[in-house]
Protein backbone atom coordinates (compact mmCIF):
# COMPACT_ATOMS: atom_id res chain seq x y z
CA UNK A 1 0.00 0.00 0.00
CA UNK A 2 1.17 3.55 -0.69
CA UNK A 3 0.37 6.92 0.73
CA UNK A 4 -2.33 8.93 -0.95
CA UNK A 5 -1.26 11.58 -3.41
CA UNK A 6 -4.73 13.08 -3.63
CA UNK A 7 -5.78 13.87 -0.08
CA UNK A 8 -2.63 13.67 1.96
CA UNK A 9 -4.22 10.98 4.10
CA UNK A 10 -2.60 8.75 6.66
CA UNK A 11 -1.62 5.48 5.12
CA UNK A 12 0.88 2.76 5.99
CA UNK A 13 4.42 3.72 5.08
CA UNK A 14 5.85 2.41 1.86
CA UNK A 15 9.42 2.70 3.17
CA UNK A 16 11.05 0.04 5.28
CA UNK A 17 10.45 0.22 9.04
CA UNK A 18 13.18 1.92 11.00
CA UNK A 19 13.19 -0.52 13.92
CA UNK A 20 12.19 -4.01 14.87
CA UNK A 21 9.42 -2.68 17.08
CA UNK A 22 8.08 -0.53 14.27
CA UNK A 23 8.14 -3.51 11.97
CA UNK A 24 6.12 -5.50 14.47
CA UNK A 25 3.72 -2.81 15.56
CA UNK A 26 3.21 -0.62 12.53
CA UNK A 27 4.02 -2.65 9.50
CA UNK A 28 1.15 -3.99 7.40
CA UNK A 29 2.46 -7.56 7.72
CA UNK A 30 1.82 -7.73 11.48
CA UNK A 31 0.70 -11.27 12.49
CA UNK A 32 -3.00 -11.82 13.04
CA UNK A 33 -3.96 -12.21 16.71
CA UNK A 34 -1.55 -9.61 18.12
CA UNK A 35 -2.68 -6.11 19.00
CA UNK A 36 -0.11 -3.46 18.00
CA UNK A 37 1.49 -1.49 20.82
CA UNK A 38 0.34 1.80 19.31
CA UNK A 39 -3.31 0.68 19.54
CA UNK A 40 -2.89 -0.55 23.15
CA UNK A 41 -1.50 2.82 24.20
CA UNK A 42 -4.25 4.73 22.45
CA UNK A 43 -6.92 2.48 24.01
CA UNK A 44 -5.49 3.20 27.49
CA UNK A 45 -5.50 6.94 26.84
CA UNK A 46 -9.03 6.82 25.41
CA UNK A 47 -10.26 5.02 28.54
CA UNK A 48 -8.94 7.82 30.77
CA UNK A 49 -10.45 10.66 28.75
CA UNK A 50 -13.82 8.96 28.15
CA UNK A 51 -14.20 8.11 31.84
CA UNK A 52 -14.28 11.85 32.40
CA UNK A 53 -17.28 12.32 30.08
CA UNK A 54 -19.79 11.08 32.68
CA UNK A 55 -17.80 11.34 35.89
CA UNK A 56 -19.34 14.67 36.99
CA UNK A 57 -22.95 13.41 36.95
CA UNK A 58 -23.13 12.73 40.68
CA UNK A 59 -21.22 15.89 41.62
CA UNK A 60 -24.04 18.23 40.54
CA UNK A 61 -25.65 18.61 44.02
CA UNK A 62 -22.29 19.44 45.60
CA UNK A 63 -21.53 22.04 42.93
CA UNK A 64 -25.00 23.59 43.27
CA UNK A 65 -24.49 23.95 47.00
CA UNK A 66 -20.89 25.17 46.76
CA UNK A 67 -21.39 27.76 44.02
CA UNK A 68 -25.06 28.62 44.59
CA UNK A 69 -26.14 27.63 41.09
CA UNK A 70 -29.40 26.16 39.79
CA UNK A 71 -30.16 22.87 38.05
CA UNK A 72 -30.27 24.58 34.67
CA UNK A 73 -26.79 26.00 35.22
CA UNK A 74 -25.35 22.74 36.58
CA UNK A 75 -26.50 20.73 33.54
CA UNK A 76 -23.89 22.64 31.52
CA UNK A 77 -21.25 20.35 33.04
CA UNK A 78 -22.44 17.69 30.59
CA UNK A 79 -23.84 19.92 27.84
CA UNK A 80 -20.62 21.93 27.40
CA UNK A 81 -18.66 18.70 27.02
CA UNK A 82 -21.03 17.44 24.30
CA UNK A 83 -21.08 20.82 22.54
CA UNK A 84 -17.29 20.96 22.42
CA UNK A 85 -17.06 17.40 21.13
CA UNK A 86 -19.58 18.16 18.39
CA UNK A 87 -17.68 21.32 17.39
CA UNK A 88 -14.16 19.84 17.43
CA UNK A 89 -14.61 16.34 15.99
CA UNK A 90 -15.41 17.55 12.44
CA UNK A 91 -12.00 19.26 12.41
CA UNK A 92 -10.07 16.14 13.38
CA UNK A 93 -10.25 14.55 9.92
CA UNK A 94 -8.13 17.39 8.56
CA UNK A 95 -5.96 17.61 11.69
CA UNK A 96 -5.03 13.91 11.82
CA UNK A 97 -3.90 13.90 8.22
CA UNK A 98 -1.59 16.88 8.70
CA UNK A 99 0.25 15.93 11.90
CA UNK A 100 2.08 12.82 13.09
CA UNK A 101 0.57 10.27 15.47
CA UNK A 102 2.81 11.46 18.32
CA UNK A 103 1.90 15.11 17.73
CA UNK A 104 -1.83 14.35 17.70
CA UNK A 105 -1.49 12.24 20.86
CA UNK A 106 0.52 14.95 22.63
CA UNK A 107 -2.03 17.60 21.68
CA UNK A 108 -4.94 15.46 22.92
CA UNK A 109 -3.39 14.49 26.26
CA UNK A 110 -1.93 17.95 26.93
CA UNK A 111 -5.33 19.54 26.36
CA UNK A 112 -7.04 16.98 28.58
CA UNK A 113 -4.52 17.37 31.43
CA UNK A 114 -4.63 21.18 31.21
CA UNK A 115 -8.42 21.16 31.36
CA UNK A 116 -8.38 18.77 34.32
CA UNK A 117 -6.00 21.04 36.25
CA UNK A 118 -8.08 24.14 35.49
CA UNK A 119 -11.27 22.40 36.68
CA UNK A 120 -9.64 21.06 39.86
CA UNK A 121 -8.43 24.51 40.94
CA UNK A 122 -11.44 26.47 39.64
CA UNK A 123 -12.51 29.30 41.98
CA UNK A 124 -15.85 29.75 40.19
CA UNK A 125 -18.31 27.58 38.27
CA UNK A 126 -17.50 29.43 35.05
CA UNK A 127 -13.86 28.35 35.32
CA UNK A 128 -14.97 24.73 35.78
CA UNK A 129 -16.89 25.00 32.51
CA UNK A 130 -13.77 26.38 30.84
CA UNK A 131 -11.82 23.38 32.12
CA UNK A 132 -14.47 21.03 30.72
CA UNK A 133 -14.17 22.72 27.30
CA UNK A 134 -10.40 22.15 27.26
CA UNK A 135 -10.86 18.56 28.44
CA UNK A 136 -13.43 17.84 25.74
CA UNK A 137 -11.13 19.28 23.06
CA UNK A 138 -8.54 16.63 23.91
CA UNK A 139 -11.16 13.88 24.08
CA UNK A 140 -12.52 14.87 20.67
CA UNK A 141 -9.11 14.22 19.09
CA UNK A 142 -8.42 10.95 20.91
CA UNK A 143 -11.25 8.77 19.58
CA UNK A 144 -10.77 9.55 15.86
CA UNK A 145 -7.03 9.12 16.39
CA UNK A 146 -7.61 5.67 17.88
CA UNK A 147 -9.99 4.60 15.10
CA UNK A 148 -7.79 5.96 12.28
CA UNK A 149 -4.65 4.33 13.66
CA UNK A 150 -6.44 1.03 14.26
CA UNK A 151 -7.71 0.87 10.69
CA UNK A 152 -4.25 1.70 9.36
CA UNK A 153 -2.08 -0.77 11.29
CA UNK A 154 -4.43 -3.74 11.84
CA UNK A 155 -4.92 -6.29 9.08
CA UNK A 156 -8.51 -6.56 7.75
CA UNK A 157 -8.95 -10.14 8.99
CA UNK A 158 -8.12 -9.05 12.56
CA UNK A 159 -9.94 -5.74 12.79
CA UNK A 160 -13.08 -7.09 14.44
CA UNK A 161 -11.12 -8.38 17.45
CA UNK A 162 -9.13 -5.17 17.88
CA UNK A 163 -12.20 -3.02 17.26
CA UNK A 164 -13.83 -4.97 20.08
CA UNK A 165 -11.13 -3.70 22.43
CA UNK A 166 -11.89 -0.15 21.32
CA UNK A 167 -15.60 -0.77 21.90
CA UNK A 168 -14.74 -1.94 25.42
CA UNK A 169 -13.27 1.50 26.08
CA UNK A 170 -16.23 3.38 24.59
CA UNK A 171 -18.69 1.34 26.69
CA UNK A 172 -17.01 0.68 30.02
CA UNK A 173 -15.46 4.10 30.64
CA UNK A 174 -18.70 6.14 30.45
CA UNK A 175 -20.56 3.39 32.36
CA UNK A 176 -18.05 3.57 35.21
CA UNK A 177 -18.05 7.37 35.41
CA UNK A 178 -21.11 7.92 37.64
CA UNK A 179 -20.17 5.05 39.96
CA UNK A 180 -16.56 6.18 40.34
CA UNK A 181 -17.62 9.75 41.08
CA UNK A 182 -20.21 8.50 43.59
CA UNK A 183 -17.53 6.60 45.48
CA UNK A 184 -15.11 9.53 45.42
CA UNK A 185 -17.76 11.92 46.71
CA UNK A 186 -18.22 9.67 49.72
CA UNK A 187 -14.60 10.48 50.65
CA UNK A 188 -14.16 14.13 49.71
CA UNK A 189 -15.44 17.04 47.67
CA UNK A 190 -15.88 17.17 43.89
CA UNK A 191 -12.35 18.55 43.47
CA UNK A 192 -10.93 15.15 44.39
CA UNK A 193 -12.48 13.74 41.19
CA UNK A 194 -10.21 15.92 39.05
CA UNK A 195 -7.22 15.58 41.39
CA UNK A 196 -7.33 11.77 41.16
CA UNK A 197 -7.71 11.78 37.38
CA UNK A 198 -4.81 14.22 36.91
CA UNK A 199 -1.86 11.93 37.85
CA UNK A 200 -3.37 9.01 35.94
CA UNK A 201 -3.74 11.15 32.81
CA UNK A 202 -0.20 12.49 33.18
CA UNK A 203 1.23 8.98 33.54
CA UNK A 204 -0.71 7.62 30.55
CA UNK A 205 0.24 10.67 28.49
CA UNK A 206 3.93 10.45 29.37
CA UNK A 207 4.28 6.70 28.76
CA UNK A 208 2.24 6.90 25.58
CA UNK A 209 4.32 9.70 24.12
CA UNK A 210 7.57 7.86 24.90
CA UNK A 211 6.46 4.54 23.40
CA UNK A 212 4.24 5.60 20.49
CA UNK A 213 5.45 5.09 16.94
CA UNK A 214 4.32 7.45 14.19
CA UNK A 215 1.85 5.79 11.82
CA UNK A 216 1.73 7.06 8.26
CA UNK A 217 3.15 10.22 6.76
CA UNK A 218 1.42 13.56 7.35
CA UNK A 219 1.11 16.01 4.48
CA UNK A 220 0.83 19.75 4.95
CA UNK A 221 -1.94 21.61 3.16
CA UNK A 222 -3.84 24.86 3.67
CA UNK A 223 -6.83 24.94 5.99
CA UNK A 224 -10.15 26.52 5.08
CA UNK A 225 -10.91 28.80 8.01
CA UNK A 226 -14.40 29.34 6.65
CA UNK A 227 -14.95 25.59 7.05
CA UNK A 228 -13.59 25.72 10.61
CA UNK A 229 -16.04 28.46 11.59
CA UNK A 230 -19.00 26.81 9.83
CA UNK A 231 -18.28 23.41 11.42
CA UNK A 232 -17.70 24.71 14.94
CA UNK A 233 -20.68 27.07 14.93
CA UNK A 234 -23.01 24.75 13.01
CA UNK A 235 -22.56 21.53 14.97
CA UNK A 236 -22.38 23.33 18.33
CA UNK A 237 -25.59 25.29 17.61
CA UNK A 238 -27.38 22.15 16.42
CA UNK A 239 -26.46 20.11 19.51
CA UNK A 240 -27.23 23.05 21.82
CA UNK A 241 -30.68 23.50 20.32
CA UNK A 242 -31.44 19.80 20.50
CA UNK A 243 -30.38 19.67 24.15
CA UNK A 244 -32.71 22.56 24.95
CA UNK A 245 -35.80 20.87 23.47
CA UNK A 246 -38.25 20.19 26.27
CA UNK A 247 -36.38 22.24 28.88
CA UNK A 248 -37.12 25.76 27.60
CA UNK A 249 -39.83 27.41 25.50
CA UNK A 250 -39.88 26.46 21.82
CA UNK A 251 -38.59 29.65 20.14
CA UNK A 252 -35.07 29.30 21.60
CA UNK A 253 -34.34 25.67 20.58
CA UNK A 254 -36.02 26.21 17.21
CA UNK A 255 -33.76 29.17 16.45
CA UNK A 256 -30.60 27.29 17.37
CA UNK A 257 -31.63 24.10 15.55
CA UNK A 258 -32.51 26.07 12.42
CA UNK A 259 -29.30 28.09 12.53
CA UNK A 260 -27.23 24.99 13.22
CA UNK A 261 -28.80 23.03 10.38
CA UNK A 262 -28.23 25.93 7.99
CA UNK A 263 -24.58 26.30 8.98
CA UNK A 264 -23.99 22.53 8.74
CA UNK A 265 -25.52 22.52 5.25
CA UNK A 266 -23.25 25.42 4.25
CA UNK A 267 -20.28 23.50 5.70
CA UNK A 268 -21.18 20.39 3.66
CA UNK A 269 -21.51 22.40 0.43
CA UNK A 270 -18.16 24.04 1.10
CA UNK A 271 -16.53 20.63 1.58
CA UNK A 272 -17.87 19.46 -1.78
CA UNK A 273 -16.33 22.56 -3.36
CA UNK A 274 -12.99 22.01 -1.58
CA UNK A 275 -12.89 18.35 -2.63
CA UNK A 276 -12.15 19.52 -6.19
CA UNK A 277 -8.86 20.98 -4.97
CA UNK A 278 -8.11 18.12 -2.58
CA UNK A 279 -8.24 20.22 0.63
CA UNK A 280 -11.58 19.52 2.38
CA UNK A 281 -11.75 19.83 6.14
CA UNK A 282 -14.04 16.78 6.28
CA UNK A 283 -13.98 14.69 3.11
CA UNK A 284 -17.57 13.75 2.27
CA UNK A 285 -16.44 11.34 -0.45
CA UNK A 286 -16.66 8.77 2.34
CA UNK A 287 -20.42 8.76 1.67
CA UNK A 288 -19.82 7.42 -1.86
CA UNK A 289 -18.91 4.07 -0.31
CA UNK A 290 -22.25 2.27 0.18
CA UNK A 291 -21.30 0.02 3.09
CA UNK A 292 -19.84 2.96 5.03
CA UNK A 293 -22.95 5.07 4.30
CA UNK A 294 -25.28 2.30 5.51
CA UNK A 295 -23.13 1.80 8.60
CA UNK A 296 -23.35 5.53 9.30
CA UNK A 297 -27.16 5.43 9.23
CA UNK A 298 -27.23 2.30 11.38
CA UNK A 299 -24.88 3.73 14.02
CA UNK A 300 -26.77 7.05 14.11
CA UNK A 301 -30.12 5.33 14.70
CA UNK A 302 -28.63 2.92 17.25
CA UNK A 303 -27.08 5.76 19.27
CA UNK A 304 -30.26 7.83 18.94
CA UNK A 305 -32.27 5.12 20.65
CA UNK A 306 -29.45 4.16 23.02
CA UNK A 307 -28.69 7.62 24.44
CA UNK A 308 -32.33 8.53 24.83
CA UNK A 309 -33.30 5.33 26.62
CA UNK A 310 -30.23 5.41 28.86
CA UNK A 311 -31.10 8.93 30.04
CA UNK A 312 -34.58 7.79 31.10
CA UNK A 313 -33.32 4.91 33.24
CA UNK A 314 -31.54 7.01 35.93
CA UNK A 315 -34.51 9.42 35.98
CA UNK A 316 -36.88 6.51 36.60
CA UNK A 317 -34.67 4.99 39.30
CA UNK A 318 -34.19 8.27 41.16
CA UNK A 319 -37.57 10.00 40.70
CA UNK A 320 -39.90 6.99 40.81
CA UNK A 321 -37.97 4.41 42.86
CA UNK A 322 -36.21 7.05 45.01
CA UNK A 323 -32.70 5.60 44.68
CA UNK A 324 -29.66 7.77 45.26
CA UNK A 325 -27.41 8.83 42.40
CA UNK A 326 -24.80 6.28 43.48
CA UNK A 327 -27.39 3.50 43.74
CA UNK A 328 -28.80 4.26 40.30
CA UNK A 329 -25.25 4.34 38.91
CA UNK A 330 -24.61 0.90 40.36
CA UNK A 331 -27.85 -0.36 38.81
CA UNK A 332 -26.87 0.58 35.25
CA UNK A 333 -23.16 -0.20 35.61
CA UNK A 334 -23.44 -3.98 34.93
CA UNK A 335 -24.90 -3.31 31.47
CA UNK A 336 -22.01 -1.06 30.48
CA UNK A 337 -19.45 -3.51 31.85
CA UNK A 338 -21.00 -6.46 30.02
CA UNK A 339 -21.15 -4.50 26.77
CA UNK A 340 -17.50 -3.57 27.06
CA UNK A 341 -16.24 -6.96 28.14
CA UNK A 342 -18.11 -8.66 25.30
CA UNK A 343 -16.58 -6.30 22.74
CA UNK A 344 -13.39 -8.28 22.05
CA UNK A 345 -15.28 -11.59 21.86
CA UNK A 346 -17.88 -10.12 19.52
CA UNK A 347 -15.05 -8.78 17.38
CA UNK A 348 -13.47 -12.22 17.13
CA UNK A 349 -16.80 -13.77 16.11
CA UNK A 350 -17.26 -11.04 13.51
CA UNK A 351 -13.81 -11.77 12.06
CA UNK A 352 -14.63 -15.47 11.90
CA UNK A 353 -18.26 -15.56 10.75
CA UNK A 354 -18.84 -12.12 9.21
CA UNK A 355 -20.87 -9.17 10.47
CA UNK A 356 -24.39 -10.11 9.33
CA UNK A 357 -24.65 -13.18 11.59
CA UNK A 358 -24.18 -10.91 14.59
CA UNK A 359 -25.64 -7.57 13.54
CA UNK A 360 -29.06 -8.80 12.31
CA UNK A 361 -30.01 -10.87 15.42
CA UNK A 362 -28.46 -8.19 17.64
CA UNK A 363 -30.58 -5.46 16.03
CA UNK A 364 -33.75 -7.53 16.35
CA UNK A 365 -32.94 -8.29 20.01
CA UNK A 366 -32.36 -4.59 20.67
CA UNK A 367 -35.86 -3.72 19.43
CA UNK A 368 -37.46 -6.52 21.48
CA UNK A 369 -35.59 -5.50 24.63
CA UNK A 370 -36.54 -1.84 24.25
CA UNK A 371 -40.18 -2.96 24.09
CA UNK A 372 -39.58 -5.10 27.20
CA UNK A 373 -37.99 -2.15 29.01
CA UNK A 374 -41.07 -0.10 28.17
CA UNK A 375 -43.20 -2.54 30.22
CA UNK A 376 -41.59 -1.80 33.60
CA UNK A 377 -43.88 -0.36 36.29
CA UNK A 378 -43.50 1.45 39.59
CA UNK A 379 -42.88 -1.89 41.33
CA UNK A 380 -40.91 -3.98 38.82
CA UNK A 381 -38.24 -6.00 40.70
CA UNK A 382 -34.78 -4.48 40.49
CA UNK A 383 -33.23 -7.76 39.37
CA UNK A 384 -35.53 -7.83 36.34
CA UNK A 385 -34.67 -4.23 35.39
CA UNK A 386 -30.95 -4.99 35.62
CA UNK A 387 -31.39 -8.18 33.59
CA UNK A 388 -33.24 -6.40 30.77
CA UNK A 389 -30.66 -3.62 30.77
CA UNK A 390 -27.74 -6.08 30.63
CA UNK A 391 -29.36 -7.94 27.72
CA UNK A 392 -29.99 -4.64 25.93
CA UNK A 393 -26.33 -3.67 26.26
CA UNK A 394 -25.34 -7.15 25.07
CA UNK A 395 -27.44 -6.78 21.93
CA UNK A 396 -25.99 -3.32 21.30
CA UNK A 397 -22.48 -4.77 21.54
CA UNK A 398 -23.23 -7.31 18.81
CA UNK A 399 -24.33 -4.44 16.57
CA UNK A 400 -21.84 -1.62 17.19
CA UNK A 401 -18.54 -3.54 17.24
CA UNK A 402 -18.93 -5.30 13.85
CA UNK A 403 -20.50 -2.25 12.17
CA UNK A 404 -17.65 0.08 13.17
CA UNK A 405 -15.12 -2.31 11.65
CA UNK A 406 -17.23 -3.07 8.57
CA UNK A 407 -18.04 0.56 7.77
CA UNK A 408 -14.53 1.95 8.15
CA UNK A 409 -13.13 -1.10 6.37
CA UNK A 410 -15.10 -0.09 3.27
CA UNK A 411 -12.97 3.08 2.93
CA UNK A 412 -9.56 3.49 1.31
CA UNK A 413 -6.88 4.28 3.89
CA UNK A 414 -6.59 7.98 2.99
CA UNK A 415 -10.22 8.43 4.08
CA UNK A 416 -9.92 6.63 7.46
CA UNK A 417 -9.44 9.84 9.46
CA UNK A 418 -12.36 11.56 7.71
CA UNK A 419 -14.58 8.49 8.09
CA UNK A 420 -13.89 8.15 11.82
CA UNK A 421 -14.40 11.90 12.34
CA UNK A 422 -17.75 11.88 10.55
CA UNK A 423 -18.78 8.82 12.56
CA UNK A 424 -17.85 10.51 15.83
CA UNK A 425 -19.67 13.72 14.92
CA UNK A 426 -22.81 11.86 13.96
CA UNK A 427 -22.76 9.98 17.28
CA UNK A 428 -22.85 13.28 19.18
CA UNK A 429 -25.65 14.72 17.04
CA UNK A 430 -27.66 11.47 17.06
CA UNK A 431 -27.30 11.23 20.83
CA UNK A 432 -28.57 14.77 21.23
CA UNK A 433 -31.51 14.11 18.88
CA UNK A 434 -32.44 10.89 20.69
CA UNK A 435 -32.20 12.53 24.10
CA UNK A 436 -34.31 15.51 23.05
CA UNK A 437 -36.92 13.37 21.29
CA UNK A 438 -37.48 10.91 24.12
CA UNK A 439 -37.43 13.53 26.87
CA UNK A 440 -40.06 15.61 25.06
CA UNK A 441 -42.27 12.54 24.56
CA UNK A 442 -41.93 11.47 28.19
CA UNK A 443 -42.46 14.99 29.55
CA UNK A 444 -45.53 15.74 27.45
CA UNK A 445 -47.19 12.43 28.27
CA UNK A 446 -46.52 12.60 32.02
CA UNK A 447 -47.61 16.27 32.18
CA UNK A 448 -50.87 15.42 30.41
CA UNK A 449 -51.61 12.58 32.82
CA UNK A 450 -50.77 14.64 35.93
CA UNK A 451 -53.11 17.40 34.74
CA UNK A 452 -55.78 14.69 34.49
CA UNK A 453 -55.20 13.79 38.15
CA UNK A 454 -52.80 10.86 37.91
CA UNK A 455 -50.01 10.69 40.54
CA UNK A 456 -46.47 11.51 39.40
CA UNK A 457 -44.97 7.97 39.56
CA UNK A 458 -47.65 6.45 37.32
CA UNK A 459 -47.54 9.44 34.98
CA UNK A 460 -43.77 9.25 34.63
CA UNK A 461 -43.81 5.52 33.94
CA UNK A 462 -46.50 5.97 31.28
CA UNK A 463 -44.46 8.72 29.64
CA UNK A 464 -41.33 6.58 29.74
CA UNK A 465 -43.22 3.67 28.18
CA UNK A 466 -44.30 5.79 25.22
CA UNK A 467 -40.79 7.20 24.78
CA UNK A 468 -39.17 3.75 24.82
CA UNK A 469 -41.68 2.45 22.27
CA UNK A 470 -40.66 5.30 19.97
CA UNK A 471 -37.04 4.31 20.61
CA UNK A 472 -37.95 0.75 19.55
CA UNK A 473 -39.42 2.15 16.32
CA UNK A 474 -36.12 3.89 15.63
CA UNK A 475 -34.53 0.50 16.24
CA UNK A 476 -36.47 -0.88 13.28
CA UNK A 477 -34.32 1.32 11.04
CA UNK A 478 -31.29 -0.36 12.60
CA UNK A 479 -32.76 -3.75 11.65
CA UNK A 480 -33.41 -2.59 8.08
CA UNK A 481 -29.83 -1.29 7.68
CA UNK A 482 -28.46 -4.49 9.21
CA UNK A 483 -30.24 -6.58 6.57
CA UNK A 484 -28.70 -4.42 3.81
CA UNK A 485 -25.13 -4.72 5.09
CA UNK A 486 -22.73 -7.32 3.65
CA UNK A 487 -20.92 -9.78 5.90
CA UNK A 488 -17.51 -8.55 4.79
CA UNK A 489 -15.97 -5.89 2.57
CA UNK A 490 -12.99 -6.22 0.29
CA UNK A 491 -10.10 -3.94 1.17
CA UNK A 492 -10.07 -0.96 -1.24
CA UNK A 493 -6.84 0.45 -2.60
CA UNK A 494 -5.57 3.89 -1.62
CA UNK A 495 -5.61 5.14 -5.20
CA UNK A 496 -9.22 4.20 -5.77
CA UNK A 497 -10.50 6.42 -8.58
CA UNK A 498 -13.92 6.29 -6.95
CA UNK A 499 -12.76 9.00 -4.55
CA UNK A 500 -11.17 11.36 -7.03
Amino acid sequence: MTTSTESGGIAPKATAPTSDREAADVGPTRPVGRTPLVVKLLVAAAFVVLLNETIMVNAVPSLEKGFGITDSSAQWLSSIFMLTMAAVIPLTGWFLQRVSTRTAYAAAMTSFCAGTLVAALAPTFGVILLGRVVQASGTAVMMPLLMTTLMTVVSPQDRGRVMGNATLVMSVAPALGPTVSGLILQLHSWRLIFLLIMPIALLVGFLGFRLLENVGEPKASPVSWISVVLAAAGFASLVYGLNKVGSVSWPEPTIFIGAGATLVAAFALNQVRLQRSGTPLLDLRTLRHPTYAKSLVLVACAFMGFFGSMLLMPLYLQHVRHLSALQSGLMVMPGGLVMGLLGPQVGKLSDRFGARRLVIPGAVAMVVLLVALAQITTSTPYWLIVTIHVLLMTSLSTVITPVFSLGLGDLPSHLYSHGSSLLGTLQQVAGAIGTALLVVIETNRSRHLMMAGHPFPEAFVSGMERALLVSACVGLVVVAMAVLLPSRVSAPTTDDTHDR
